[in-house]
């Protein structure tokens, strides 16, 4: 059962068939939305599907997702979502407040709220057959997305400006991503992620997430968590 009928172009309008494309149009470059098939989501599922899960992580919503299950139970792919919300009166007060709600997303595997796009990502880049995904970024994206990788053993390429911390760097590393450190901007190394997957430079089936790296010691590169390697701008 496909859960999805498509994409649709954010700028253009323009449609597509889930097998046409895979990432950004192909006539502006615009971002992606997912077309759900809403009838074939209500004729299968039921909100009580939902409501009544034992599932403690976003998977709970897989009916709604436009992934099939991913697997990797048991690991970190699978505790991505479904974080606390907490209601702290005393703060609520004090800020003249009559409700408040705060909602912990550093209980998430890499501390980042966007472990949860991360997580469908590599879900349907297992789906798809892709060898490799690949993102830009300065923090958070890269790391969350090295580290649902990681989780099932989904290899993950990171372009970052080498103006990134050196711990974030490190986090990468850690997480066993290649990091490529671009003498050039945050903006730069997103036009790389797209150049490389688009005419393949990486491999048969790179797949880039948009997303948001001062490098390590030339010791601690190379002794401590692994390579990393330098990309010039021409």
């Amino acid at each position: 059962m496909n859960k999805f009928l498509g994409f649709q172009c954010s700028l253009c309008g323009r449609e597509y068939s889930p097998q046409e494309i895979t990432y950004t149009c192909p006539k502006d470059g615009g971002n992606l939305d997912v077309i759900l098939d809403f009838a074939t989501i209500r004729k299968n599922f039921r909100p009580e599907d939902i409501l009544t899960s034992a599932e403690p992580s976003l998977w709970r919503y897989l009916p709604l997702l436009p992934v099939f299950d991913p697997g990797g139970i048991g690991t970190p792919l699978r505790a991505a979502g479904w974080t606390p919300i907490y209601s702290p009166e005393a703060l609520a007060k004090t800020l003249g407040l009559e409700y408040l709600w705060v909602k912990d997303e550093s209980r998430n595997p890499t501390a980042s709220f966007k472990d949860r796009a991360s997580a469908v990502v590599v879900g349907r880049a297992r789906e798809i057959g892709a060898e490799i995904v690949v993102t830009a970024s300065t923090g958070n994206a890269g790391a969350a997305l090295a580290g649902m990788s990681a989780a099932v053993g989904q290899k993950a390429i990171i372009f970052a400006p080498k103006t990134a911390p050196p711990a974030k760097v490190a986090q990468l590393l850690v997480y066993g991503a290649q990091v490529l450190l671009v003498d050039g901007t945050y903006d730069e190394a997103f036009d790389l992620t797209i150049q490389a997957a688009e005419v393949r430079l990486l491999t048969k089936s790179l797949r880039p997430l948009p997303e948001k790296f001062h490098g390590l010691t030339d010791t601690e590169q190379k002794y401590a968590f692994g390579p990393v390697h330098h990309v010039k701008r021409a």
